[in-house]
């Protein structure tokens, strides 16, 4: 159990690297905040079969919820929202792997977040381990100006998003732990069934007050745009049962992983080159993930 939080984050890493990518090529046809509604309106139709499989199983039903867990869920539902439009606002500008190294500034804010808002422990392992991956993604995000261009806007777009993220994380992981039920597996499961519930509703309101061709080019794309939910689910179901059993800075930290799952994503999708400075940020950050598991044993 000691080990189970990691094994659930690397997998959530691994499917939010792949949902990414197919985000990224909706992106063309549906522009960013479509391709955003795409992981919320065609993830929540699997986020309640996994609701379902999970009631079947335990034989237990629905929780309810107190008043706080609608407060939290809340947050993080609708900072998620606008994370995703900025994340995918810098790939349009910035490089795949470089877009994803901006947005891992994130568990920096979450120690803090986590510490204020939940309490969450900081040990002097923990932190050590948060500074030298997070260093290492910005040494990767260091590229020279031919590699990754784009300017100001991207980065400043990428680390609003990656603050957006954090108090996502905070919020969701409030969330679970606000349920107080035993486990971890129903806790995450319901949250994760009733945050993308609220998303789905806000963006397809939103798209079809001020865009309804976008709502309606989302369901001509159903094929690739219900895979993309289908890895966006199955993701977010990951990243939520780490959160239920870890801090949401320790879960945050070690997902930093992504960037080598982005690094392949590049040389076989977007034939984009690691650099001699991406490798060293790349030592920096495996050597920072292999410490907050340690601090962890």
């Amino acid at each position: 159990m000691s080990f189970l939080w990691a094994i659930f984050t690397v997998v959530a890493a691994a499917g939010q690297t792949a949902r990414n990518a197919m985000q990224r090529e909706l992106t063309a046809s549906l522009g960013s905040v479509g391709a955003t509604h795409v992981r919320f309106l065609f993830g929540f139709p699997f986020a309640l079969a996994f609701l379902g499989a999970v009631m079947l199983a335990t034989h237990s039903a629905l929780p309810t919820p107190p008043a706080i867990f609608w407060a939290w869920v809340l947050a993080g539902a609708l900072t998620q929202i606008g994370g995703t439009a900025l994340m995918l606002l810098t790939m349009t500008e910035r490089s795949f792997v470089v877009t994803v190294a901006y947005l891992k500034t994130e568990p920096l804010f979450v120690a803090a977040l986590g510490l204020v808002f939940l309490h969450d422990p900081l040990t002097a392992g923990m932190a050590a381990a948060i500074i030298i991956a997070t260093s290492g993604v910005v040494l990767i995000s260091l590229r020279g100006g031919a590699a990754g261009g784009g300017g100001l806007h991207p980065a400043l777009f990428g680390l609003a998003a990656g603050g957006s993220f954090a108090v996502s994380a905070i919020g969701y992981r409030g969330a679970i732990l606000a349920l107080q039920l035993p486990g971890y597996v129903m806790p995450a499961t319901f949250t994760l069934a009733v945050g993308l519930a609220v998303q789905a509703a806000v963006l397809t309101l939103y798209l079809a007050v001020t865009d309804a061709k976008v709502l309606a080019a989302i369901f001509r794309l159903w094929r690739p745009s219900l895979l993309a939910g289908l890895m966006g689910a199955a993701a977010s179901e990951f990243w939520f049962l780490a959160f239920a059993l870890a801090t949401a800075a320790s879960v945050r930290t070690l997902g930093l992983v992504d960037v080598l799952f982005a690094q392949a994503v590049s040389h076989i999708l977007f034939k984009q080159k690691t650099t001699a400075r991406e490798a060293a940020g790349i030592a920096l950050l495996v050597a920072g993930a292999a410490l907050l598991v340690y601090s962890h044993a």
